[in-house]
């Protein structure tokens, strides 16, 4: 290696990881909830709260944002409440086709898409494969999330997708925890240090 390569080691990510808040979280945006992370590195961290849902069902934002609805939508779909940042604008975790006009790739399999032409296709019934939408997001700045973990504020699993698209809202806290082995009634939050 010469003297002008500089060598950095893997950076540690919780990237496609769920975070599942811990029973003492107080903060009453993420008390509860489970978090899919989008995004994870050294500069900070984004996802979306995927079991918190707003008063809106999809066909209803749909509307709302001036688009003609064609296709035959769930009515208990809902749109979620995905944080506290940039709760005004509209965030969708879908699966395949993973490239829209403006998408995160989060890993081979999912895709973080917030242009209108993925919200066109789910009104025509061209939707992808699992999609779930949200309309705000969780992020965390610079070293925040890894300070929050140090503070056991969160436990960490790897997400799957019938977490994300298929399991109803109302168990996905507990299924979370279920990942981990856990019953979270038996939780405390408190931690102790050797």
């Amino acid at each position: 290696m010469s003297e002008t390569e500089i060598s950095t080691p893997n950076e540690f990510s919780l990237s496609g990881q769920l975070l599942i808040a811990m029973p003492n979280m107080l903060d009453p945006s993420f008390a509860g909830s489970v978090v899919y992370l989008c995004e994870h590195s050294g500069k900070g961290a984004m996802g979306l709260v995927i079991n918190r849902p707003t008063d809106l069902d999809i066909q209803s934002l749909l509307e709302k944002i001036d688009l003609d609805v064609e296709a035959n939508l769930p009515t208990h779909f809902p749109v979620m409440m995905g944080g506290p940042v940039a709760s005004e604008r509209g965030f969708v975790l879908h699966t395949q086709p993973l490239d829209w006009n403006s998408s995160l790739k989060v890993n081979d399999e999912l895709s973080l898409t917030t242009s209108r032409d993925i919200l066109e296709a789910v009104a025509r019934g061209e939707a992808p494969g699992k999609w779930l939408i949200t309309l705000g997001y969780a992020g965390w700045g610079e070293g925040q999330l890894e300070e929050e973990l140090a503070q056991n504020a969160w436990l960490t699993v790897p997400a799957n997708h019938e977490i994300l698209f298929d399991t109803p809202l109302e168990e996905r806290f507990s299924r979370a925890y279920a990942l981990l082995g856990i019953d979270p009634t038996l939780m405390t939050g408190a931690a102790g240090h050797a």
